[in-house]
């Protein structure tokens, strides 16, 4: 007994005057597994209990990282305190550390900053759908140092976070979920005006998904080179480009049927040619 008690005595390594024990080193990595499994089981019943409630996703991520973070900092303290070793005693490790963040991770840094700026001020949420440059997504998950998009046709994209704060930023659910949508359709010349001004207002009327607040309105736009012009612009609540442009394509293909049934053709490009002089034409034998 007094051979194991003096094996787990052995000094391994001194810091800062500070004695680091085997037996120290026997216990520590238990105690910060205990830890780390408790952090994770307060930080899953906190979000458990949040979701419950109903709190949005945005504040749920925020305060699962904040969570994390601050954990981790508690664990790492409290190991310290159990090696006997004073915080102090890594001041110039930490400067080193310090100086080298500044000279190969400021990318790094900056990442982990505006990630949480973002979760902070939120001008981002998760499932807003936003673009960013030709990319157009759903936004899944808001992390330290890149943020997950999921474009219209199901590949992930991870857009450092820097990004979102530095360029501009579409977002088409910031404040709500309303869209106008236009449809441009164009006419022959002859036709009845007034007709497919009707029906165009008519089918945005009878859809299911435009809002008849605001109402849906039909403008004579102009006479175009080879069609006579009218926008019909109506209102939706959309999840982005993919049910919004749905809501277009159902509402042509019932444009389409109607002015079929009451003979009204829509215009397609056409080129009168003049031709000055005696045209002949000559049968090959």
């Amino acid at each position: 007994m007094n051979e194991v008690r003096a094996f787990l005595e052995t000094t391994l390594i001194t810091i800062a005057g500070h004695d680091i024990t085997v037996a120290q080193l026997l216990v520590i990595p238990t105690v910060a597994l205990i830890g780390f499994l408790l952090l994770g089981w307060l930080v899953r019943l906190t979000v458990k209990a949040m979701n419950a409630r109903g709190v949005n996703a945005d504040v749920v991520h925020v305060v699962r990282r904040a969570l994390f973070v601050i954990g981790l900092i508690v664990l790492v303290i409290t190991t310290l305190d159990l090696l006997n070793v004073p915080l102090t005693a890594f001041a110039f490790v930490s400067g080193a550390v310090a100086i080298g963040v500044g000279f190969g991770a400021q990318n790094i840094i900056n990442n982990f900053i505006s990630g949480w700026i973002l979760m902070w001020e939120r001008p981002i949420r998760i499932n807003d759908f936003i673009e960013v440059g030709e990319t157009s997504g759903t936004v899944e998950e808001i992390n330290t140092r890149s943020t997950r998009i999921r474009r219209v046709d199901g590949v992930h994209l991870l857009v450092p976070n820097s990004q979102l704060l530095e360029q501009t930023v579409v977002n088409w659910t910031l404040v709500d979920k309303l869209l106008r949508c236009i449809v441009r359709v164009g006419i022959v010349y002859g036709a009845d005006v007034d007709k497919a001004s009707e029906i165009l207002k008519q089918v945005a009327i009878d859809h299911s998904m435009i809002l008849t607040d605001p109402e849906p309105a039909v403008y004579f736009e102009e006479f175009g080179d080879n069609a006579l012009i009218f926008d019909a612009y109506f209102w939706v609540y959309s999840q982005g480009e993919k049910s919004a442009r749905q809501i277009r394509s159902e509402y042509r293909f019932e444009v389409d049927r109607l002015f079929r049934e009451n003979d009204l053709v829509i215009a397609f490009p056409q080129r009168d040619v003049h031709l000055d002089g005696t045209l002949r034409i000559e049968r090959a034998d």
